[in-house]
């Protein structure tokens, strides 16, 4: 991609516990492109977040710790700047929502004071005026009488109206990423659509790049164009969206998209992979898949797969990535 807003590579993370060393993130490289959407996926524990920590800054360190890597933003190497050049950045360069948007905001401040605490300390704003923009980014993201409701406390706003007050927070100092880390999790199947709309029509406006963390391949087929899957801290496939939903080249999104809910299922039980991601501490020789595939070979077990690079868009990692794309959707079944 030539001058993408955001560039990551060959990122390392590890976790120290004592003499131990854990790899969480392994040389992982990827971009996201300006004004664009790359939908980061996996299962739980494979190092979604921790990389989006990362990339914000904000890893607690220790136990975590970047061992390698560049995250380049505009050219600007991130772990290279001193800790009061890179709080520059937060907010005001790249912004983060979190899923669990009750505990990320504080419970005894009003919503309005949050919101313009950003104000005052990025632009200087007096108190008047840091409350008067707060108010008005709480109706940028269509929070109902917003001026009446800016004095109230988290608690008194719905799952999906708090959700919207952490997106007004994000994106309070117009950052030029925003991650969004499970944006929609615990919400009803109506406020979700309504915030990932919310989203897109934010971002479209805005010119802004999104970097989508999720586990739900519906949410990242309806607002990204690129998706990234992530197995054991590393990457096994990116591609466009449409491709990788179409035809995936890795196992493991096969038996992703395996699981996706659909009429064909009704009345059983939906497809899983069998078994658990690898543990930190214990993770298999060869791909660190191979315990949960069924085109696994011993090829698979003894050595590590490269990327394969399949075009110009689409990379996966997998010895046997030509039969698993052949094969799909047979496979599926």
């Amino acid at each position: 991609m030539d001058n993408p807003l955001l560039e990551v590579k060959n990122l390392a993370i590890e976790f120290r516990t004592g003499q131990r060393r854990l790899p969480a993130v392994q040389d992982l490289s990827f971009t996201i492109g300006r004004g664009s959407t790359l939908a980061v996926l996996g299962e739980s524990g494979c190092g979604k977040s921790i990389t989006a920590k990362a990339i914000m800054g904000i890893l607690p360190t220790p136990p975590a710790r970047i061992t390698e890597g560049q995250i380049l933003l505009e050219g600007t190497d991130l772990l290279a700047l001193s800790p009061k050049a890179f709080r520059k950045v937060q907010g005001a360069e790249i912004a983060m929502v979190f899923q669990d948007a009750l505990s990320a905001l504080n419970p005894v401040v009003p919503v309005v004071r949050q919101i313009a605490e950003l104000y005052r300390i990025h632009r200087g704003a007096g108190r008047k005026d840091a409350e008067a923009a707060a108010i008005d980014m709480m109706r940028a993201v269509k929070i109902p009488d917003a001026a009446n409701r800016a004095g109230d406390y988290p608690f008194q706003f719905s799952g999906g109206m708090r959700q919207r007050i952490m997106i007004a927070m994000a994106l309070a100092l117009e950052p030029k990423l925003l991650i969004a880390d499970e944006p929609t999790t615990a919400l009803d199947v109506t406020v979700q659509a309504q915030i990932l709309d919310l989203l897109a029509e934010l971002q479209q406006e805005r010119n802004m790049s999104l970097m989508l963390i999720t586990h739900d391949l519906g949410v990242a087929a309806q607002i990204a164009e690129e998706a990234l899957v992530m197995y054991s801290g590393g990457l096994v496939e990116r591609a466009p969206i449409a491709q990788l939903l179409d035809r995936p080249a890795h196992p493991y999104t096969i038996g992703l998209l395996g699981s996706i809910p659909g009429p064909q299922h009704k009345g059983g039980d939906l497809p899983t992979i069998s078994g658990l991601p690898p543990q930190l501490a214990n993770r298999p020789s060869g791909c660190s898949f191979h315990p949960r595939c069924r085109f696994a070979t011993e090829l698979c077990r003894s050595e590590a797969p490269p990327l394969h690079r399949m075009s110009a868009d689409r990379t996966t990692a997998c010895h046997h990535w030509k039969e698993v794309k052949d094969e799909y959707p047979v496979a599926q079944a």
